[in-house]
């Protein structure tokens, strides 16, 4: 048999690259003392206090001379320094202060070296790393390094030191020693490893190597197949790119329409050509690659639809081999040294040294890394270097090479004879300023743009005596000419960085923060040595032979896709589109879900839902029904390819199930010769394939482990020999797919195709789901030596922690950590909340005080985060306290320690009710954990206290194990909170009536209930009442409300002729009704107008719309009892007995044609009760009523307008993350709308009924069939027992389905 399988494909979000911080930990055999046993000739420093403090003496626990180093001056220039001998591994430092004495460090940095030259700062956490020292003079103090130091040459750089003495230190350096290959790279030679075959296929990759260049680009290794696959790994404005392609089917094509399909690059790093090493290792098994630069790796998944790279003769390192050179695109080959090449298993370096491997490219093949001879120089904002040149020359000649990321600075200042000159960095360009005081002469050019990019950059300037050039990068082309009208005479004295003093000129002096190398003055190369040792020129605050640039942005901080931007001193995120605000855009802008949007008091409508959280999956878009049902609002798309179809579900629908308390997804098999399950013990025509990618063969209406359909299990199918109606090659099997577990439907396989005449239509609904477990998850404590435990969370340089509380108590912990280095803490100490954390060192405590009391017993919320950049502490969204974290300390830790939610420590714990605990978001069960701790009871009642506002216009609110829901019986409205208008349009000829039972009758009637929950009032002689209704209309005369008795009391409202409206009160006492005739405006007009009519004794109160209330008292001879209360009738009256006649005569014909809604007279809703039909009910209708609500809006006010709720999506603006149409304003007529609407009904209500019709011809035997719930005693099966029993099976159909036609 053949099949057709119909692929409902799933999009599966997943971000094609992520990222994670490797922490590399010293290895125990890795654990040698490396300066204790070194000569006391390897140590050395800035300067001695005295001989018996050398350098020497510096050894960790020896008390030898006077037991430590100490320099002659006690400030941050000083320096000791460790010559290992040769390369190490460093992985720990141990220091001690200065043998029984005063002097220690209490705060030190540590630089390394291969050559003494081109130091490097220690860096952890993407700062320059100062590592806390001794507080006394004997400790020992231990730091492992977060990253392994390779290198020869250490240098330790007190910060701070012993406040009651000098700089004083003994230290010891533990590790091992390291060996590998190095080979140098002229830019001509290429390593060329040839496989043993001419062609391969490979599975799984292992390559490492170590570079070290001053290049910013460079091709490192390069391999590529005949047939397209190729990787590559190469340096590009000094950063590394990796490329892949792995052929797939559409290859052919993509070469054919220059297509990149299959073709994945990934970027890491930055700076790299800083001529320090730098290691690389890049493991793939089949697509799964993880990419590690310098202990950051980065994972991903190459496109393509095959696991196999195959490539040909050879793999290349150095270059392109000379085969490849012609379509290379002018890539050049690296510059600089490799160490360490491993691929596959195989050592490329020492095949390399044995001649193994081709090596013929290389014009002088070396085993050594060459010294750079360029001497960089650093400056930060207090730092100045002076360098003397020429005087008296007519020729100013200065050129440098600077890096930064500071858009400006002051890069050179000199005087002339008469006049200054100034190079500097304004806006990313740089600028040549020359000013001439006396003759108010002033020369400004500016050349290049977005120099300020982190990458070396050379300037050279040359001004004469007529003329001033400024090249930048060496591109002639681009040169900047001026003419100059002076005499040059130089001054001789020049300074770079900018902080210096100068009274005498208008320059505007700004430090410059970067690096500078490759200083010349008058076309001579600065000696920067014999500056270092005083013997020309000056400086203050330099640091000569290192570049301390740090790339902020690399790996990027800011979280979801945030844009990072950054000066010398910090970065900042731009979060604009991505659904996240903060200082690292990890917070979320949208809530959870549909529920939490709910219980805020929003309307029904399209919102951004957040699953996660602050998690990596993004946020997106569904339709949010109010009354706990979500669906998601994506259409589906055709692929080009034969029976493929993509399934209109959000890629984050396993979030939404997952949380969801119920989830539904309605199936449709209409069929013709083509069957669907065949037998429950055959094997199944047709399939289903769920969320795990597991296959079912159930199908709507049916539950797992049934293979029937909905007609099986309630025996009414077709043919009675069959447990579907397609499986006798008949008519339609459909229903509810319900076990969420196994949703959504993600594939859907259709075997019964082949045979003459086969036709089938498949159709598959948008998954919809209501609820949210997460939203309610909630416990309470009852004792203050209550808690939870939970093993440890998950620790991000993020952390976000959020949940909801209610308490009468002024005092407890709500949730703490107990370890040594990862503290966090949250309490409530009266009306503050405290938020307290340790970052490095530190301990930061934020506090938010309440300007109401905590401990209401009401629901309030708290939120916390701690980043890299800030910590936030927000009580109930709007009090706030955000402090700034400290520059380092931040960590990425594997996991906190254990978490308490309550307090263990003897302190005392939260009393009351806590839910929706979320951390970075995650929730954390709290009822399943509370079900097995002591004091701690799972859910937590009293929601009406908080929410309880939220249920308008009367509504009652039912409090509920797992939230609230709010009892709209006893009003005129409906919905989740009581805000639904309930009406009808009235056709000529159509009345409600609604009749009161006899007295004696009513307190036995008050105890039935019909469907509508309307309630019957316990009196029947009022003396007061309200009587409340909306309406619209556009003809007049007509009776809207009458309300009858037994006796000729009456209280009736209509509409005149000439449209006003009139009340007539008819309670006796006398001769003619009392009546309010509202003139000044016609009500018959087609637009909604509301009436409040409200009656206590003689004084009668009446509202019209939003018009101010008006008064009227009832005369004096009148009574009032409205006696008896009979029967209320709506649009129209047909009453026995005597009724006013002018009534009967100028309003009653021929009836009210319009609409009503919201009507309620104290607390009876006829209308309501008239359109929710179900038990009896003391109602009646006559004609032909159409649900409507007339086109009025609530009473009530949102708690926001949704033209400004950012929540909201049909508000004008609202953009994330897609471009969206702004909506207008609202200009429709709205008499056209009504008319419009109204045939709108008609036509729907013919097509009812015609669709009625069919189906009842066609029913077997005319059956009807319902879906209340019955129980299993009732069922006529095992199979049917199963399903009615589950209250889950219910039968709601989707109005948003998609079909095939097969």
């Amino acid at each position: 048999m053949s099949h057709l399988t119909v692929l409902l494909l799933l999009p599966v979000l997943c971000g094609i690259i992520s990222t994670s911080t490797a922490a590399s930990s010293a290895s125990r055999k890795c654990e040698d003392s490396l300066a204790t046993p070194l000569p006391y000739s390897s140590f050395t420093s800035s300067s001695v206090f005295a001989r018996a403090y050398g350098a020497g003496y510096a050894k960790l626990n020896r008390k030898q001379g006077a037991g430590g180093w100490s320099p002659l001056d006690t400030n941050r220039n000083q320096w000791l320094q460790v010559d290992l001998g040769s390369r190490k591994q460093v992985v720990a430092i141990v220091t001690q202060g200065r043998y029984s004495s005063s002097d220690w460090t209490s705060k030190y940095r540590l630089l390394y070296s291969d050559t003494q030259k081109n130091w490097r700062p220690y860096l952890q956490d993407g700062n320059i790393w100062t590592f806390e020292g001794n507080v006394n003079s004997e400790g020992v103090v231990r730091h492992e390094l977060q990253h392994t130091i390779l290198a020869r040459y250490i240098r330790f750089i007190p910060v701070e030191w012993s406040r009651e003495g000098r700089i004083g230190v003994r230290l010891d350096l533990y590790g091992c020693s390291y060996w590998a290959d190095v080979i140098s790279f002229d830019g001509h030679g290429v390593i060329s490893y040839r496989f043993r075959s001419k062609k391969v296929k490979i599975m799984k990759d292992v390559i490492s190597l170590k570079f070290r260049t001053t290049a910013r680009d460079g091709v490192l290794l390069h391999g590529e197949g005949q047939q397209g696959d190729y990787i590559s790994l190469e340096l590009r404005r000094a950063r590394l790119q990796i490329f892949y392609s792995i052929r797939n089917l559409m290859t052919l094509l993509s070469t054919v329409y220059g297509s990149i399909q299959g073709h994945t690059s990934v970027t890491s790093g930055s700076l790299l050509d800083d001529d320090h090493w730098h290691s690389v290792v890049i493991m793939r098994y089949r697509r799964n690659v993880n990419f590690t630069l310098d202990h950051h790796t980065q994972q991903f998944r190459t496109n393509g639809e095959f696991d196999h790279l195959d490539l040909d003769y050879e793999i290349s390192f150095g270059g392109l081999p000379v085969s490849v050179k012609p379509s290379s695109g002018g890539r050049e080959n690296f510059v600089g040294c490799m160490e360490g090449i491993t691929y596959n298993g195989d050592n490329i370096t020492n095949l390399v040294r044995r001649k193994k491997v081709d090596t013929s490219s290389f014009r002088n093949l070396t085993f050594s890394c060459a010294e750079s001879s360029s001497v960089s120089v650093f400056f930060n904002s207090t730092s100045f270097l002076r360098l003397p040149g020429q005087t008296y020359s007519d020729t100013l000649a200065v050129s440098l090479s600077f890096r930064t990321w500071n858009p400006n600075g002051l890069l050179m200042y000199t005087t002339l004879a008469d006049s200054w000159v100034e190079l500097g960095l304004t806006e990313g360009k740089v600028t040549f300023l020359m000013r001439h005081d006396t003759k108010k002469l002033r020369i400004d050019i500016s050349s290049g743009s977005g120099l300020n990019d982190g990458l070396w950059h050379s300037v050279h300037l040359t001004a004469l005596e007529y003329y001033a050039m400024l090249t930048v990068d060496g591109d002639e082309a681009s040169t900047v000419r001026t003419t100059i009208p002076i005499y040059i005479q130089t001054g001789g004295t020049y300074y770079f960085g900018g902080y210096f003093l100068n009274t005498n000129t208008g320059s505007v002096q700004r430090s410059f923060q970067g690096c500078m190398q490759m200083i010349h003055v008058d076309d001579h190369p600065a000696d920067l040595r014999a500056v270092e040792q005083g013997l020309i020129g000056s400086f203050e605050n330099v640091s000569l032979d290192m570049c301390a640039i740090i790339d902020r942005c690399v790996p990027n901080p800011c979280e979801h896709s945030g844009r990072c931007s950054q000066t010398w001193d910090t970065f900042s995120c731009n979060c604009n589109g991505t659904g996240y605000t903060g200082a690292t855009c990890h917070t979320p802008m949208y809530q959870q879900s549909c529920e939490e949007y709910k219980h805020q008091g929003k309307s029904s409508g399209s919102y951004w839902i957040d699953p996660d959280g602050s998690g990596p999956i993004a946020p997106f878009r569904v339709s949010c029904d109010m009354t706990g049902e979500i669906g998601c609002e994506r259409d589906g798309r055709v692929s080009p390819e034969p029976c493929l179809f993509v399934l209109p579900v959000c890629v984050q629908v396993l979030l939404v199930t997952s949380s969801a308390e119920y989830c539904e997804q309605y199936v449709a098999y209409a069929c013709r010769m083509s069957r669907l399950l065949n037998t429950p013990d055959g094997s199944p025509f047709t399939w289903w394939v769920g969320r795990a990618n597991e296959r079912h063969s159930y199908w709507g209406g049916s539950g797992p482990g049934i293979q029937k359909c909905s007609c099986g299990i309630e025996h009414n199918c077709t043919d009675h020999k069959y447990y579907c109606n397609c499986d006798a090659d008949l008519r339609e099997d459909a229903g509810l797919l319900v076990y969420k577990d196994h949703l959504p439907v993600s594939q859907v396989v259709v075997g019964d195709t082949g045979r003459a005449g086969s036709e089938a239509k498949l159709t598959v609904g948008a998954l919809r789901c209501q609820g949210d477990r997460n939203y309610w998850n909630a416990a309470s404590f009852s004792s203050p030596a209550s808690y939870l435990h939970f093993p440890s969370f998950r620790e991000e340089t993020s952390t976000d922690i959020s949940f909801y509380f209610k308490t009468s108590s002024t005092h407890g912990v709500f949730l703490e950590n107990l370890g040594t280095t990862d503290f966090l803490h949250i309490e409530l100490r009266g009306s503050v909340v405290f938020f307290s954390f340790d970052v490095g060192s530190e301990r930061v405590e934020l506090s938010v005080r309440s300007p109401v009391p905590l401990n209401d017993d009401q629901w309030h919320r708290v939120e916390a985060e701690k980043n890299i950049k800030e910590a936030v502490l927000q009580l109930n969204g709007q009090y706030r306290e955000v402090r700034h974290s400290p520059p380092q300390g931040h960590t990425k830790l594997e996991y906190y320690s254990d978490l308490y939610i309550g307090a263990s420590s003897g302190q005392r714990g939260f009393l009351g009710c806590m839910r929706a605990l979320k951390i970075n978001g995650v929730t954390i069960d709290l009822e399943e954990r509370a079900k097995v701790a002591a004091g701690v009871n799972p859910g937590c009642q009293g929601h009406c206290n908080s929410y309880g506002m939220h249920c308008r216009n009367g509504g009652t609110c039912v409090e509920q194990y797992n939230g609230y829901s709010c009892d709209c019986s006893l009003t005129a409205y409906d919905g989740p909170f009581c805000t639904d208008d309930v009406g009808g349009y009235f056709e000529t000829g159509t009345l409600v009536r609604y009749d009161f039972p006899p007295e004696a009758g009513a307190v036995a009637l008050r105890e039935v209930k019909s469907l509508s929950s309307v309630g019957v009032p316990s009196e029947a002689n009022l003396t007061q009442e309200q009587l409340v209704f909306s309406f619209s209309t556009s003809s007049a005369p007509s009776i809207l409300v009458y309300i009858s008795s037994r006796t000729q009391d009456y209280l009736a409202v209509v509409l005149r002729h000439n449209g006003t409206l009139q009340i007539r009160y008819s309670l006796g006492g006398l001769t003619e009704p009392y009546t309010i005739d509202v003139d000044h405006r016609n009500m018959a007009n087609g637009q909604p107008h509301s009436v409040n009519i409200t009656r206590n004794l003689r004084e009668i109160r009446l509202q019209l719309d939003h018009y101010p209330v008006s008064t009227y008292t009832l005369p004096e001879a009148s009574d009032t009892q409205l006696n008896l209360v009979k029967s209320i009738f709506l649009g129209k009256v047909f009453e026995t007995g005597q009724i006013d006649p002018i009534l009967i005569e100028r309003y009653n014909t021929p009836g009210f044609v319009g609409c009503l809604s919201r009507v309620q007279f104290n607390s009876v809703a006829p209308l309501k009760a008239a359109l929710r039909s179900g038990l009896a009910s003391p109602i009646s209708t006559h004609g032909i009523l159409v649900p409507s609500n007339c086109g009025a809006s609530p009473l009530t006010i949102s708690p926001m307008a949704s033209a400004s709720d950012p929540w909201y999506l049909e508000a004008a603006g609202a953009v994330f993350p897609f471009n969206e149409d702004k909506t207008s304003e609202d200009g429709v007529d709205r008499n056209s709308a009504i008319i419009g609407g109204i045939i709108s009904m008609v036509i729907f209500t013919v097509l009812c009924i015609m669709v009625f019709v069919i189906r009842h011809m066609f029913r077997h035997k005319g059956s009807y069939h319902t879906n209340e719930a019955k129980g299993a005693e009732s069922a006529d099966c095992a199979d049917a027992a199963i399903i009615v029993n589950d209250p889950a099976f219910t039968e709601t159909i989707d109005e948003s389905k998609k079909e095939w036609f097969i």
